[in-house]
């Protein structure tokens, strides 16, 4: 028997509650992990609480990392022993848990477990936005939201790595400091935004927007898009953005609108790879810092939804058995 964290049925933060639950055995192809840590996700957030459908009872959890325990029949590239990480997992708010072998993720020398479990979600969801939703080139300005948070901060890291100019939103003056420790180059509150972009651009606007903030700040984003910019809506941390009139993206300057998600940026194994080697290397060699904001125990799952949800965050959330 082990320890995870289990849902019964949707609701608020208060679901989650440890439990004993049967050791999972790793079927073909598949790998069982004890996990060191598990990062929290607003995606997990969206599946407890309805959003996103889910059988009940359920045990969120796609990113973690730790120390393969056990392997299932066919797998030839891992062995036990190993380190892996993934964003692709099965249940990983718990003790052990499973992951198909050829969505982990190998963890380098150099790099510590819970970095691991930090990096890829988020690791994996800056890297194809600024190279697969919309490849930014040496020279450009961005504005994304959220800087302080975990996406954010490695964001800007990115693309100050890039080359581009980097404006970005945050609550306070704390977050404020973290986001320009990172690298940005302008960092502005939410309230007036489109407005002060404007300013900061002279009238042109930006090259492109990542806002994974969503219903809050979508029309500002838009507002924010130069003439043929393109606007990549990546989360909905603040509720979903409304159906949109694709006139506004007419009027705006013919912007593009692109709303990914990392399954359609992980769609084989040379592409896991590509992205999660070149964040990896980029780790070990010192090139990217993961700031890992708050970690909590296991069984305190529930404060860590909660701080989540209500901004209370920064950088990356993790859980530790």
């Amino acid at each position: 028997m082990s320890h995870a964290i289990v849902a019964q049925y949707s609701g608020g933060p208060e679901v989650l509650e440890l439990q004993e639950v049967p050791l999972p055995e790793p079927g073909p192809g598949q790998l069982r992990v004890k996990v060191a840590a598990a990062g929290v996700n607003f995606i997990d957030t969206y599946q407890r609480s309805g959003a996103y459908q889910v059988n009940y009872p359920f045990t969120p959890g796609t990113e973690f990392a730790g120390t393969i325990d056990a392997v299932g029949d066919g797998v030839a590239d891992f062995s036990v022993g190993q380190h892996v990480a993934t964003a692709e997992g099965l249940a990983g708010y718990a003790e052990y848990a499973l992951v198909d072998a050829e969505r982990a993720l190998p963890v380098p020398e150099g790099v510590d477990l819970e970095t691991a479990a930090a990096l890829p979600l988020q690791g994996i969801t800056a890297h194809y936005l600024i190279n697969s939703s919309y490849r930014v080139e040496p020279g450009q300005t961005v504005l994304t939201h959220a800087g302080a948070g975990g996406v954010g901060l490695l964001l800007i890291q990115l693309l100050k790595q890039r080359g581009a100019r980097v404006i970005t939103t945050v609550s306070s003056d704390a977050k404020e400091v973290l986001a320009r420790a990172a690298g940005a180059d302008e960092v502005l509150r939410y309230e007036g935004f489109a407005e002060k972009v404007r300013e900061l651009t002279d009238g042109i606007g930006v090259d492109v927007v990542y806002d994974g903030v969503g219903k809050d700040t979508f029309e500002g984003s838009l507002a924010s898009v130069r003439i043929r910019g393109t606007l990549v809506v990546f989360g909905a941390a603040s509720g979903p953005v409304p159906p949109v009139d694709v006139q506004q993206l007419n009027k705006g300057g013919s912007i593009s609108l692109t709303r990914p998600t990392m399954v359609h940026f992980l769609r084989n194994a040379q592409e896991r790879r590509w992205r999660s080697e070149e964040l990896f290397s980029a780790v070990a060699a010192g090139k990217l810092t993961v700031r890992i904001g708050q970690k909590y125990a296991l069984a305190d799952a529930s404060a860590a939804h909660r701080d989540l949800e209500g901004r209370g965050t920064t950088g990356k959330v993790l859980l530790v058995p």
